[in-house]
């Protein structure tokens, strides 16, 4: 397995969080599981709605239409890990972001590689709703360049 370099600047443009890597995220091998690497985008995720003001108080929330992810480099307990995310595409109710993941030690390494969709819905009836003006001006800052 060749590690791969960071292809984006950090932070400029990115939206990034650190999340410690758990015991328990580790598999037989002692490799983080797989699936611990949606649970870190997931979180990225939490925290950009929280830093967005998307919480849902307003009655809107952020859903997840679409996740992906290649693994590149197996992580090792015990570490730390940035998640990054870069904005992609905004749509009127939608937005892609590319997504990747380094161990804190070494950020210019990436482990994993992802991409999510996030739609905007309207909770009480569960159907997108377009961004608010508002909405894309909290993007604008948590992505700012």
């Amino acid at each position: 397995m060749s590690s791969e370099p960071l292809d984006i600047q950090t932070p400029s443009g990115t939206f990034e969080t650190l999340v410690d890597v758990r015991w328990g995220d580790m598999d037989a091998l002692r490799h983080v599981n797989n699936v611990a690497y949606f649970r870190y985008f997931e979180e990225a995720r939490v925290r950009l709605f929280a830093a967005m003001g998307l919480d849902g108080a307003g009655g809107r929330y952020g859903v997840l239409a679409h996740a992906s992810c290649d693994f590149l480099i197996p992580l090792m307990y015990p570490a730390r890990v940035v998640v990054g995310m870069k904005r992609v595409r905004t749509g009127r109710t939608s937005l892609e972001l590319d997504c990747w993941l380094a161990d804190a030690g070494d950020a210019r390494t990436l482990h994993a590689r992802g991409r999510n969709v996030l739609v905007c819905a309207d909770g009480g009836t569960g159907r997108p709703v377009p961004w608010t003006d508002a909405d894309r001006r909290a993007m604008d800052r948590c992505f700012a360049a």
